[in-house]
């Protein structure tokens, strides 16, 4: 325990520090192209590994998000940037970045009618125009059961749709509150049903229980969820929801197991991973 009561971060969970030619690449890239990443945004561990290999996700709709969600690093307020011409831009800086595999995602923009779902087509639709071998995973939000919206956002020709679940059931009024566990669930099933490959993500070390976390993973395989990512929840700042719990990497191990035996084709499962690592191998499961 730290001097806060709170357990100390392991050493399992050291990061190296982003540094290199790549990482200067596609921070120089991000940076002449006005556009944000959920690596900075969302202070993600692996952003030296990812940039140094070449790749980051990107995120559109600008950097405030209409939720309040209390894990995330993300601005919450009322977003004033509507820019369409970004789709333009992530598409060129693909393109020059000459990626093979690129991972869109967004902030919820609740305010708007169709929940961004116009920029979030047009945005796909032009990197295959501009980077027709690139493979693209987007990793939407919650559309509040707009599900014309979420058919405009996953029909325009996208590998891998991700939605993630965040947490279990029974801590969703505390880590989402503007969320609704079973609604994302149907987000699930519905993106599945068009035919896309589908899959998700969960932050363990909020005080889940492993009952609870079978739980999740047997409602995930029953609405077709074809792929779950698990990792390590890690407070960002002291304003959000505490660690409860540090998983060592065996308990990982076991669920990655427990998840591919309930029914889900594919589990990545550690404690430095997040929805989009080792995105490149999801395309083809």
């Amino acid at each position: 325990m730290n001097a806060l009561g709170q357990p100390r971060k392991p050493n399992w969970l050291r990061v190296k520090l982003p540094v290199g030619k790549e990482y200067a690449k596609v921070r120089s890239i991000v940076d002449e192209y006005k556009l944000h990443t959920i690596c900075e945004s969302g202070n993600c561990p692996n952003m030296g590994e990812c940039w140094g290999a070449g790749t980051a996700t990107f995120m559109i709709l600008g950097n405030v998000c209409t939720r309040s969600c209390s894990f995330c690093a993300v601005a919450t307020g009322r977003p004033n940037e509507y820019d369409t011409d970004e789709p333009r831009r992530v598409a060129e800086a693909i393109q020059l970045m000459g990626v093979k595999h690129a991972v869109i995602t967004s902030v919820n923009r609740d305010e708007l009618k169709d929940r961004g779902a116009a920029i979030w087509h047009e945005t796909v639709a032009m990197v295959k125009q501009l980077s027709p071998t690139t493979t693209i995973e987007t990793l939407i939000p919650d559309v509040k059961a707009n599900w014309d919206a979420l058919i405009t956002m996953i029909s325009a020709g996208q590998e891998v749709v991700s939605h993630n679940m965040e947490t279990v059931k029974e801590l969703y009024r505390r880590v989402r509150p503007q969320a609704k566990y079973e609604r994302s669930l149907e987000q699930i099933r519905r993106t599945k049903e068009y035919g896309q490959r589908t899959k998700t993500g969960i932050m363990l070390g909020l005080g889940e229980t492993r009952e609870q976390v079978y739980q999740a993973m047997d409602d995930l395989a029953a609405n077709g969820c074809d792929i779950l990512t698990l990792g390590q929840y890690l407070q960002p700042t002291k304003l959000h929801i505490e660690v409860a719990e540090f998983i060592h990497p065996d308990l990982f191990d076991h669920y990655r197991e427990e998840g591919l035996k309930r029914g889900i084709k594919y589990v990545e499962s550690g404690p430095l991973v997040r929805s989009s690592y080792h995105a490149e191998r999801h395309v083809h499961v």
